[in-house]
């Protein structure tokens, strides 16, 4: 009998789709970034402004390279977890199919203006519709390849993967109950501070399940591998599930703070953001722990240094996010650039740099290499994306405080002390600081195209794993 092999085809097609959108998301990020500087740059086009490339840049980076890199991933660790090869080729390939239908259609139009105008849901009905048929796809692909497995554990990474596929589709469904008037527009069945609430419900949650729960999946993953060690404590990974997934469902109201929202539902947001910390931590630390007794491969393995670095900013983004939701604290940060460093941090220093590492890590397996072409490459890929995180997060931290300490500021007759228009002359050099940021982080991932391109070159592509005897470990 011939042997059963894993299903690699659709992984590859997904970790190719990653680094594209990953290029064209933090494309048109430096762009918007080049905007705030020079206006001009939208050249008089409706298409090219700052109002509809944002949305696009939103929602590129997280649902077309974000989503990739988590759908990539988990059919990848699913299948050498459980043993088994996916549940169904053709409903993996109508997955991968269907999702770059999806972004190219988002890509279309939300630049010619048809949007929803929610946050990270900007597209319209038919699209919302395509998500709905291609996540049902996903998650019975994934949840039929675990129901088949050959080893009775199930692995903590697929609990994560396993959440994430679950909490989204619920976010999704419910977030975009609308009414149909036409092709290209609807109406929420919401109204008020009902439709702000579900809004921050989903947008809270996109953040917890979609941006943190599917990539600690892949942490859970990757570091173990990478470094040959094991999960430093398993019954901590298990913990940090359970009490992250419990928590983070109700943190969405501290989006709300100083609205119409009831007071009592802001204060409850505020306080289990506060909680959040902990579970958090928790994964952090385990993930950085992972390395005990091979720290020295640092030196010599920069895939480790994305990795680690990774869950260092996952680690500082949720100390930050949890801070920035006590009300005093939001008072002075929220519709400031302190939140956009802090988006940042967690978008570029944790999801895209989790990412980076893990798909430097399948790359080579994908396609029948022992390495990738340059490790050096890589090393200066994680310098150079380095440094541009830590110059766009200052840059914002600085810019928001300055702008919060501003606005608020007042003589002693009550009126103000500044204009809006001083607070924007004071923030202005921190737009060119993170426009450098951007540019070098940007510019890492083009370095990543070059790497991958020589590697996929050089190796074969077409070899066939088998799918490995339950006895063995993955």
């Amino acid at each position: 009998m011939e042997k059963e092999t894993y299903n690699d085809h659709v992984v590859r097609q997904f970790t190719l789709a990653t680094i594209l959108w990953g290029v064209v998301g933090m494309t048109v990020g430096v762009l918007l970034a080049a905007q705030l500087l020079w206006p001009a740059l939208n050249f008089d086009l409706p298409w090219l402004t700052y109002s509809r490339l944002r949305p696009l840049h939103t929602n590129a980076v997280i649902f077309a390279f974000g989503g990739s890199a988590l759908m990539g991933t988990s059919f990848y660790i699913v299948q050498r977890t459980c043993h088994v090869r996916l549940f169904s080729d053709r409903l993996a390939a109508f997955v991968f199919w269907g999702w770059q239908a999806v972004i190219v259609a988002v890509a279309i139009t939300l630049p010619l203006g048809i949007t929803q105008s929610k946050e990270y849901a900007e597209a319209e009905w038919p699209i919302d519709i395509l998500i709905t048929f291609v996540w049902v796809a996903y998650a019975v692909v994934f949840f039929g390849t675990i129901a088949k497995r050959r080893v009775g554990h199930i692995y903590v990474a697929n609990w994560f993967y396993a959440a994430f596929i679950i909490t989204v589709a619920v976010l999704h469904i419910f977030n975009n109950l609308v009414i149909p008037v036409g092709l290209f527009k609807s109406y929420p069945i919401y109204s008020g501070v009902v439709d702000a609430m579900v809004q921050w419900w989903y947008g809270h949650n996109a953040v917890g399940f979609f941006l943190t729960a599917g990539f600690l999946g892949m942490m859970y993953y990757f570091i173990p591998k990478q470094a040959n060690r094991p999960v430093y404590s398993y019954r901590l990974s298990i913990v940090h599930f359970w009490a992250l997934i419990s928590v983070y469902m109700w943190a969405g109201p501290h989006h709300l703070h100083y609205t119409s929202l009831p007071d009592w539902a802001q204060s409850l947001g505020m306080v289990f953001s506060l909680i959040l910390l902990a579970p958090s931590w928790g994964g952090m630390i385990n993930g950085i722990m992972t390395l005990s007794g091979a720290w020295h491969k640092l030196r010599t393995d920069p895939i480790l240094k994305f990795l680690i670095v990774a869950v260092s900013f996952y680690g500082m983004s949720t100390f930050e996010g949890p801070m920035m939701a006590i009300k005093t604290v939001n008072a002075l940060s929220h519709y400031t650039d302190w939140t956009i460093g802090h988006v940042h941090s967690g978008a570029l220093g944790w999801v895209a740099m989790v990412s980076i590492g893990s798909i430097y890590a399948l790359l080579p397996k994908l396609f029948d290499r022992k390495e990738m072409h340059s490790v050096a490459a890589i090393d200066l890929h994680f310098w150079i994306a380095t440094i541009g995180v830590v110059l766009y997060m200052v840059a914002m931290w600085i810019a928001g405080v300055t702008q919060g300490l501003m606005w608020r500021a007042s003589n002693e007759d009550g009126t103000l002390s500044y204009s809006f228009i001083e607070s924007l002359e004071a923030t202005y050099p921190f737009y060119a600081i993170r426009l450098l940021g951007g540019a070098l982080f940007l510019s890492g991932m083009l370095i990543m195209v070059w790497n991958s391109y020589h590697t996929i070159r050089a190796g074969s592509g077409q070899a066939a794993v088998p799918v490995m005897p339950a006895s063995e470990t993955t």
